[in-house]
């Protein structure tokens, strides 16, 4: 079969995607109508205008305000299940997806609603779809300390739905370890730990991840290249990197896909795994991905097999789930 054919045929799982940020303009619009909320668009042709930004906190602010029009439990599952379609198209067969409870409860939006409208709906995508998920609560690290260890309480009595917590939101000048306690107490109660790292941030953000909030993966990290010492730690100790090479692309990381280090690091064997961060932003969701690598970094089809492999052996599912996926993948030609 051809790449194109390859990619389509492929089993993945997603393990970079935020949830807020699968939110299409024409959902948006919807949405709001639905909850009589104003927003500054009079069309959704006006909302997709707004999705045109340059940098990450340009990015940042059109992705709260588009938020705001979230208030109810069926918002959050009309939001999730339109990205559970999606991932069909994609063969997206496991998905481990950031939501971003603070961005919600700061606004008065109930802990409660959010994450019971999005386990509707990955209940739903289990029975009806065959997808399989588990939800990652983020920290906004330019929030303070304090806001995150009290998002971390109201955690708690979800805890049998929330299989890990993360770090997101604007990285520069908002270091990991600014949040190393509220990551020791998330891991004390059981919780698995990533962090976003060394995306715009320097390669010094990703030792914080490891060494500080030892996590056990690191979201982004293309940063790391910048260093051989870490990079030498990342291989030794397998640590995957949960890249996404068109949200890197959007945001200037790179200045052209034929430059991205996707694949540099794959063959210097770092578990790297191709996502879509915030695909309604970003310009595609997963087989956009690896679409646009494929064809700027002439990977080859074993390449290719090799990031959908990643993607398994990096996810949080049962060791006999991903030999399953991946025999599936190794099978094909």
């Amino acid at each position: 079969m051809n790449q194109l054919e390859l990619i389509c045929a492929l089993p993945k799982a997603e393990l970079h995607v935020h949830i807020e940020g699968t939110f299409e303009p024409e959902l948006m619009f919807a949405i709001a109508q639905r909850n009589q909320i104003d927003i500054p668009y009079q069309s959704v042709e006006e909302v997709k205008q707004a999705y045109n930004f340059h940098n990450l906190q340009s990015f940042l602010d059109i992705y709260y305000a588009g938020a705001q029009v979230l208030v109810h439990e069926q918002d959050f599952y009309d939001l999730a299940w339109a990205y559970f379609e999606k991932c069909v198209e994609d063969r997206v067969v496991h998905t481990e997806m950031f939501f971003d409870p603070q961005t919600h409860t700061e606004r008065g939006v109930a802990f409660a609603t959010v994450i019971n409208g999005l386990q509707r709906a990955c209940d739903d995508a289990q029975t009806k779809l065959g997808i399989s998920s588990n939800l990652i609560m983020c920290f906004l690290r330019h929030l303070s300390e304090d806001a995150a260890f009290a998002t971390l309480e109201q955690a708690l009595p979800y805890k049998d739905q929330i299989i890990a917590v993360g770090l997101d939101s604007s990285e520069v000048g908002h270091p990991p370890s600014k949040f190393e306690r509220v990551f020791a107490k998330a891991r004390e109660a059981g919780f698995l730990v990533v962090a976003h790292a060394g995306e715009e941030g320097p390669a010094e953000y990703v030792w914080e991840a490891l060494d500080l909030l030892k996590v056990n993966r690191i979201d982004h990290g293309v940063r790391s290249e910048e260093d051989p010492v870490l990079m030498q730690r990342l291989i030794a100790e397998k640590m995957p990197l949960t890249v996404c090479p068109l949200s890197n692309l959007k945001l200037c990381v790179v200045d052209d896909m034929a430059q991205h280090n996707i694949r540099r690091l794959l063959q210097q064997g770092v578990k790297v795994t191709v996502n879509s961060d915030d695909p309604s932003y970003f310009g595609g969701y997963m087989n956009d991905n690896f679409v646009a690598i494929s064809q700027a970094l002439d990977l080859s089809n074993a390449e290719l097999k090799q990031l959908a492999v990643n993607s398994f052996e990096a996810s949080f599912i049962s060791a006999e789930e991903k030999q399953k996926w991946i025999e599936q993948i190794q099978a094909l030609g």
